[in-house]
């Protein structure tokens, strides 16, 4: 008879974790750094108590909101290139909805996080119990149904032994490259706390090893044929490649052969700005580079990208009638698209194979990449020295509100400052080194197209999901990844409302992050949506009842939670700032007050595909509606 250990489930969860290992490249290492914790009436006397009897190596942090603590296990892992994971625990109830978003969050950007909500009672017995949801078509249901949604895998733990089964699958598809993503084991309340003699084999060590799929000579061939082919390719790198580690191979196919690289919001700094050949962020948020080369070309090379509408400019940035496709991915759902030429494989190990197969071969862009970036430079200089005045503001970057509009706003907040001015100078005065993660509103645009990555792997832009409030839980687990680095959350005023609680956290276990707050009183690219539609502003400015614009101390909220707080009204403020706060040992907040409308805009190919109401009465939608439709014509169709 084998040997056994008696445990309960939730003992038994925590000793699983602590022998999960990963091997990469035959580098092997323990896979499950920790676990996040709300404790509530469903999850404190059963994973509470075990992590108190015998935590093994797990790292426990107790978070203050639900959504925010998963954000930050979420960002740990996708800054650890998704080799190190951590679990998180909530109560039944309100306590697991609260993790839905963060685990859309995780699933939309294929990041590994192990969700172990509690449940309602296996037994029935004391049914309803506090925070059930009764449904009368069926007992089975409970709020974490919810979760099937948004998790790669799913399971329910009603007996203990149900707990084996369930660890190994949920591993599985963590692990796998082609299926990587969130797995959610749901485990009641009261089998957390039932005793199973578990066999004590289930314990051992289990490494999973991550290989690199390679792709089959004929993919090889017919990708070289295609290259070969074209005059005009373009490479562009989406997340797959960062967490491949292909930055290298990357500039070595691109300069051998001259061929521009494009970047995706996931594959940003996978590659160094400063490398002659990355021509920046592409698509609905792109640069003018990026997307005149995208527009010329004849070839797209899809490494590790899934085309997300802001990538393809919702399918209308590329010249269908001379542009062919070739992707590049582990996933065959993902490499499908476009109709494009399949090559399944890793991202390092397929440019690996590609790049002595295209010997003797040369694009013809020659110097016309050179030119591109020098020209987008030029722009980008433009927009850092672009300051506001109250007689005529640049009408370049003015959008839709009139100078006497935009004075209001400068006299209430009390600034002269632009977004893009403040944005450009910030990239210029953080480490080379520094992270800086952003996520929801008109931040990410200015990310995609404004920030120079100088050394890779230090941009992290949550915009597979664009969930407000990423920020800064995600900038404490980033900070958990790579404790050595300066973290910047840079998050709008309205992010910042929506979801900041880990800052308490991030001061309570000394995980220092930056927080940078540009405050323009409202939720203003959704302000942009709707003014660019032909809609008045309605409901995304901070006014409050009497109409007037809402002028809010953050650093005052900052101060209040122990950080250390700077009021930024100038450029050299703002570089003093920033200076100052990397003295310190704790978590600081940089208050900036920006105007509206003086964040970048779209360039060369940028359109984006929302709803608009065709049957407005009003003349402005009516003429949007129009180009709408006029645009989709020429769009991609399936």
């Amino acid at each position: 008879m084998s040997k056994t250990i008696r445990l309960t489930t939730a003992q038994a969860l925590l000793k699983f974790l602590n022998q999960q290992y990963i091997n990469i490249d035959g580098v092997e290492t323990p896979y499950v750094e920790g676990i996040f914790h709300v404790f509530g009436h469903g999850n404190v006397l059963g994973i509470g108590e075990a992590l108190e009897a015998d935590p093994g190596h797990l790292k426990s942090y107790s978070g203050k909101n639900e959504q925010g603590m998963a954000h930050a296990a979420v960002a740990f892992a996708r800054q650890s290139l998704r080799k190190k994971i951590f679990a998180v625990s909530t109560s039944a109830g309100p306590g697991s909805a609260n993790l839905i978003t963060a685990a859309g969050t995780a699933f939309a950007n294929n990041i590994p996080v192990l969700f172990v909500p509690a449940d309602t009672f296996a037994t029935r017995q004391p049914d309803p119990v506090l925070q059930q949801l009764e449904h009368d078509t069926s007992a089975a249901f409970s709020t974490n149904d919810a979760f099937k949604a948004v998790s790669r895998y799913w399971d329910r733990v009603n007996r203990p032994e149900q707990l084996m089964s369930a660890l190994i699958r949920a591993f599985e598809v963590m692990t796998n490259p082609a299926t990587m993503g969130p797995a959610t084991v749901c485990i009641p309340q009261d089998t957390e706390g039932e005793v199973f003699d578990y066999p004590a084999e289930f314990f051992n060590k289990r490494v999973h090893y991550i290989n690199r799929t390679v792709p089959t000579q004929r993919e090889l061939d017919g990708a070289v044929e295609l290259i070969k082919a074209s005059k005009k390719p373009v490479l562009l790198v989406g997340g797959g490649c960062k967490y491949s580690e292909a930055g290298e191979i990357l500039q070595d196919i691109s300069k051998k052969y001259n061929i521009p690289l494009v970047e995706t919001h996931a594959g940003k700094s996978a590659v160094a700005y400063t490398f002659a050949n990355n021509l920046g962020g592409n698509g609905i948020l792109g640069t003018s580079a990026a997307n005149k080369a995208v527009l010329q070309s004849d070839l797209i090379i899809g490494v590790g990208t899934r085309y997300t509408d802001f990538t393809t400019s919702s399918k209308t940035l590329f010249n269908f009638d001379q542009t062919k496709f070739l992707n590049i991915n582990v996933s065959r759902p993902q490499a499908y698209k476009f109709d494009a030429f399949q090559v399944i494989g890793d991202a390092k190990a397929s440019l690996e194979a590609l790049l002595p197969l295209l010997e003797g071969y040369q694009t013809e862009f020659g110097d016309t990449l050179k030119e591109l970036k020098e020209e987008w430079e030029a722009e980008r200089d433009r927009l850092k020295n672009t300051t506001f005045t109250r007689e005529n503001f640049d009408p370049e970057i003015k959008n839709h509100f009139s100078q006497e509009e935009l004075n209001e706003y400068a006299d209430v907040l009390d600034t002269n400052l632009t977004q893009t001015e403040v944005f450009v100078h910030l990239n210029d005065f953080v480490d080379e080194d520094a992270i800086v993660v952003g996520s929801a509103g008109s931040l990410p645009g200015d990310m995609q197209r404004l920030w120079n990555p100088a050394v890779e792997n230090t941009f992290h832009l949550e915009y597979g999901y664009s969930c407000m409030g990423y920020e800064i839980g995600g900038a404490m687990g980033i900070r958990m990844s790579a404790p050595e680095q300066e973290v910047y959350a840079l998050v709008g005023d309205g992010s910042f409302l929506m979801l900041h609680s880990e800052l308490i956290s991030s001061l309570q276990y000394n995980k220092k992050i930056n927080i940078v707050l540009f405050d323009n009183s409202g939720f203003g690219c959704i302000n942009n949506l709707q003014m660019d539609n032909g809609c008045a502003s309605q409901g995304t400015e901070f006014r409050d009842y009497n109409n007037e614009i809402m002028n809010i101390d953050y650093a005052k909220v900052a101060d209040g939670y122990g950080a250390k707080s700077y009021k930024v009204e100038s450029i050299e403020e703002l570089k003093a700032a920033v200076e100052d706060s990397k003295k310190q040992t704790k978590s600081t907040l940089i208050e900036i007050k920006v105007l509206p409308k003086t964040m970048t805009d779209g360039y060369d190919g940028s359109w984006w595909n929302v709803g608009v109401a065709e049957g407005s009465q009003k003349p402005e939608i009516q003429a949007v509606s129009k180009a709408r439709a006029e645009k989709l014509d020429n769009a991609w169709k399936y």
